[in-house]
């Protein structure tokens, strides 16, 4: 039986499911941001995390992938752990190169786009695919024109990121998480370093990728593209999920004081 059958069977984690967390925990020294995470993503389904900064959102991203290490409950990515592996019912870290082949099934779109300078658009994109894939390199560049197409970016193939908007930039990085073929794609608030003209050309690449049926975890103040594109709505706030729901459940009938406390100053 393969591990990915073990653990849905063992632990009760739906078929379908791609991002998987119970009861999750995360400390940093004596401060909990993570105190007791539950969430389910679906294959397919596109999920919107929203909430107050410091309730924990970003944190949980980067457990997700194992940026950052939970220190206790049950959280797996198409039905696996990222970093550890389960033997006698106990969890052990698995080796750095282990880890890199599972991230590199796990997508992440950040910030501040944090693509390589000193890398052409196109040598971005074909980098890891590469390297952590070993894709020999002419298919690497075949599917990075395709990516660049898709994203509306073919004229900048051979352009340094220091050549481009910042909406371009982010662009790049989000065609540069598509070139692995992840399972999923993780959105740490993908607009909030943008000027306002230029989050438009971003959130139209995401509705593309919604559309097509890419599963995605997307930490977001963008509240009309979450109304939008949301599958799953998820309020989080002091390190717990005060609700989740449809986007038309929360934004119209919330049933936490909390949610519709946030909502009434952001909506």
């Amino acid at each position: 039986m393969s591990e990915h059958s073990t653990y849905r069977r063992e632990f009760g984690v739906p078929q379908d499911s791609i991002v998987y967390a119970r009861s999750v925990h995360k400390y940093f020294g004596s401060l909990k941001v993570l105190k007791g995470v539950d969430i389910n993503v679906s294959k397919g389904e596109v999920a919107c995390i929203l909430g107050p900064s410091g309730s924990g959102k970003s944190t949980f991203l980067r457990c997700i992938n194992h940026l950052e290490k939970i220190n206790s409950g049950l959280l797996l990515v198409d039905g696996r752990f990222v970093g550890y592996k389960l033997k006698n019912g106990k969890l052990y870290e698995r080796s750095n190169h282990n880890i890199c082949l599972r991230r590199a099934e796990i997508g992440m779109v950040f910030q501040s786009f944090n693509l390589f300078p000193h890398m052409t658009v196109l040598e971005n994109l074909t980098e890891a695919p590469i390297m952590v894939k070993k894709i020999p390199p002419k298919q690497a560049r075949e599917s990075a024109h395709d990516l660049l197409d898709r994203v509306g970016l073919t004229d900048k193939t051979h352009n340094y990121p220091g050549q481009l908007s910042g909406g371009q930039q982010q662009r790049v990085a989000i065609a540069r998480a598509l070139a692995m073929e992840p399972k999923v794609l993780l959105f740490d608030e993908p607009t909030s370093a943008l000027d306002p003209e230029l989050v438009g050309e971003v959130l139209q690449v995401m509705r593309d990728l919604a559309k097509s049926g890419m599963t995605m975890l997307v930490v977001t103040h963008e509240i009309g593209f979450a109304r939008e594109v949301a599958d799953q709505m998820i309020f989080m706030d002091e390190g717990i999920v005060m609700e989740s729901g449809s986007p038309e459940e929360m934004l119209t009938n919330p049933k936490s004081p909390r949610t519709r406390s946030f909502l009434s100053k952001v909506l």
